[in-house]
């Protein structure tokens, strides 16, 4: 119990009835995380600074080169190559950041988390186990495992791979993290590139982190030789979502709506399907049967004649999507 007078937990140095007493409903790891994220946020914001422009867009511009014929998205390109430049090329923009942090920040227990911080490193891992909270990966190279604080809600399936470069988070536990900038996950139609990337870094003699410094890039290739574009589903995801967004356009119905529950079921429920149609003729009749959409002036077997499967493939998939939300809206 923390009396009234003791110093408040949160690091500030004032008495605790002077402090958070009256922020009862916030907790000390929900401030330092606010504050944390904001020395994030702040640092993308305000870098690259004016002359070190030239140097990263030299850097973008070797990458797009070699992996523009995979990546069709600059954006997606240039996101990636900035943590590298940050990260590899010149951590001395990072540290000087903190540095100036330093000086701007009161609370202790908020200086202690930065003196963690100064090498932010790569980790390309498997998802092995999700929680509300965090998300727990092992290390493709070797047995380490960390838990990495998750982004957000929605679904990530245990299997899958990922890429970020990572802090220690405001918890102070060994082995919890946080993503310095996006988490990157793959679908599982590339696993056979992480394999191959590990049977690399064994045939080396190079510590981890030298080794993914030294052949990022590398790493990039093989996904897009792998036919990895940049998309988050696999090909028989995108299967679906594309059959049922073709659907609704060519009916003049609006898909976005329909389109965020199945993404989120394919992801979570990893659906074992024969075809692609079938799922996406059970997620018309979900979306007729929930007015996601203005009705359509077609019958079942006709929606599912359209898809060219069977009514009861159709209702087999609409009745595990109908299951699926149906346990979503009343947790």
């Amino acid at each position: 119990m923390i009396g009234r007078n003791d110093p408040c937990p949160c690091g500030s140095g004032k008495k605790y009835k002077k402090c958070c007493q009256s922020k009862e409903a916030i907790s000390v790891e929900t401030v330092h995380t606010e504050e944390l994220e904001r020395i994030l946020q702040t640092f993308y914001d305000e870098y690259p600074e004016r002359k070190d422009i030239p140097e990263y867009l030299k850097l973008a511009n070797e990458w797009k080169q070699s992996l523009g014929t995979y990546l069709p998205e600059e954006e997606m390109i240039e996101a990636i190559v900035l943590d590298e430049f940050f990260f590899h090329h010149r951590p001395d923009i990072w540290i000087g950041y903190l540095d100036k942090q330093r000086k701007k920040q009161l609370r202790p227990s908020v200086l202690r988390i930065l003196d963690t911080w100064q090498q932010p490193r790569a980790f390309i891992g498997e998802v092995i186990d999700v929680d509300d909270a965090y998300i727990t990966v092992k290390l493709i190279f070797n047995e380490e495992v960390v838990r990495l604080r998750r982004e957000n809600e929605k679904p990530i399936p245990v299997g899958v791979h990922l890429f970020c470069f990572i802090l220690p988070d405001e918890t102070g536990e060994e082995n919890q993290y946080l993503a310095v900038s996006s988490l990157l996950f793959f679908p599982t139609d590339h696993a056979e590139v992480f394999e191959e990337f590990a049977k690399q870094f064994e045939s080396q003699e190079q510590k981890v982190n030298e080794f993914i410094k030294e052949n990022t890039i590398k790493f990039w290739l093989l996904l897009g030789k792998n036919g990895y574009q940049g998309g988050e589903f696999t090909e028989f995801e995108a299967g679906v979502l594309l059959d049922a967004m073709d659907f609704l356009e060519k009916h003049d119905r609006n898909p976005n709506k329909l389109l965020e529950i199945v993404e989120d079921f394919l992801v979570e429920q990893q659906p074992n399907a024969r075809k692609e149609t079938a799922i996406a003729a059970g997620a018309i009749r979900f979306g007729q049967e929930h007015s996601f959409y203005e009705p359509l002036s077609m019958t079942m077997k006709e929606i599912a004649e359209w898809f060219g499967v069977s009514p009861s493939s159709m209702n087999k998939y609409y009745k595990e999507l109908d299951a699926y939300y149906r346990s979503k809206i009343t947790n």
